[in-house]
């Protein structure tokens, strides 16, 4: 098996049932496996809601370490679509010229920096530095503060041995709370002061409604972004006809990028609170359960894929839910996708063939499934394009 392989553990009870079942901190989990189930599920708030306890619908469930919030995230509509109307075009941003060409000049000079090594730890010393650059042209502060958000690590709920960390959780609300104050005091131009000004049905936003758009926007484009920066390369290293193909036909990067995004599914799964007994893939549930919507399985359905467990760069028909579904799809889906096109764009331009030297997989235990989501860390060769 190649070392980017990430295989599907959900095929046997996906076509066998539909369904799986976890147990998650003693709250248990129905996992829906099937992609029509997903999406049909995933539309259906009034069944299966966001808006129950803070943390409940994430999986390993974060309800011992938040009660912020999470803003559009752990809302239903109506009220859902009114946030997300003060949000969204704030994270529509990536899509202009200027900041693309920021995002460019950011990716270029880690590449550059990386070739000049020769190798790179790419989940820690790439991946983590890219996304973290990256951030502070989504959230428009200063290129500073991205050294204190890689201090953070891979992820800003998790250390190394635990799946929740509150005492790390507590790092990223505090300096939440500052910057909102500071933006309150001497507002200007960042994503903190503009949803300090933001009106919520007549009314500016709190500073918790603030602050429960900002973790979100913390912690959800994070290990998801890191996780798909790291597979990607670690495919072009052991698949250097992709690389080829990419600096060839330019023009199916886009469809690339689609891709690497169903294939990987950087975020496993995301939960829902069951708010009447009802069932799911006649599979009895009942009020106050929870199910999940998990995204890798869904992107892996032959129902729906063909040859799902290959990445087809130019893949035409892709309903992939990658970015999740329905009115709760993800909100940074549009910087996510700049910065894959952008660094596939880089690599095929500046770097002839990667070495895979040395790695350790990062396994996520979900009780029957074992899902490998990507690396721990990886070292990685860069070997530069010579004209």
């Amino acid at each position: 098996m190649k070392k980017s392989e990430l295989p599907d553990p959900f095929e046997k009870a996906r076509e066998s049932k539909g369904y799986g079942e976890m147990n998650d901190q003693d709250d248990p989990v129905t996992m829906l496996l099937r992609h029509k189930d997903v999406r049909k599920s995933a539309h259906n708030y009034k069944t299966f809601q966001s808006g129950a306890v803070p943390g409940r619908i994430v999986i390993p469930s974060e309800v011992d370490i938040r009660d912020t919030r999470q803003i559009p995230f752990e809302v239903d509509p109506p009220v859902h679509g009114v946030y997300r109307a003060i949000v969204e075009p704030w994270f529509k941003r990536p899509l202009q010229a200027e900041y693309q060409e920021k995002l460019t000049a950011q990716i270029s000079e880690i590449v550059e920096e990386t070739l000049l090594k020769g190798s790179v730890e790419v989940v820690t010393d790439f991946a983590l530095r890219l996304q973290s650059r990256a951030l502070t042209l989504l959230l428009n502060t200063p290129f500073s503060e991205s050294e204190t958000w890689i201090s953070w690590g891979t992820h800003v709920f998790r250390s190394e041995g635990e799946a929740l960390d509150g005492d790390k959780a507590n790092i990223l609300y505090h300096y939440i709370d500052e910057q909102i104050d500071r933006a309150s005091e001497n507002p200007g131009d960042d994503m903190y002061s503009v949803l300090l000004n933001s009106e919520f049905e007549g009314r500016k936003l709190t500073k918790e409604e603030v602050k429960g758009v900002m973790v979100l926007t913390f912690a959800g484009g994070r290990d998801t972004v890191i996780n798909a920066v790291t597979n990607s390369i670690a495919y072009l290293a052991e698949h250097p006809e992709a690389l080829e193909r990419l600096r060839k036909e330019p023009e199916i990067t886009g469809r690339a990028v689609e891709e690497m995004i169903r294939y990987f599914s950087p975020l496993t799964q995301m939960g829902r609170v069951v708010t009447e007994d009802t069932h799911v893939c006649e599979h009895a549930v009942k009020a106050d359960s929870r199910i999940s919507l998990c995204w890798a399985s869904a992107n892996r359905d032959a129902a729906v894929f063909e040859n799902p467990n290959e990445i087809v760069l130019d893949r035409k028909v892709n309903p992939h839910v990658g970015f999740g579904f329905s009115h709760h799809n993800c909100l940074g889906a549009t910087h996510a996708r700049q910065i894959l096109k952008i660094l596939l764009q880089t690599l095929a331009q500046k770097v002839a063939s990667f070495e895979i030297l040395d790695y350790k997989e990062n396994i996520e235990d979900l009780d029957h499934f074992q899902r490998k989501v990507g690396f721990h860390n990886i070292q990685i060769k860069f070997n530069p394009l010579t004209k």
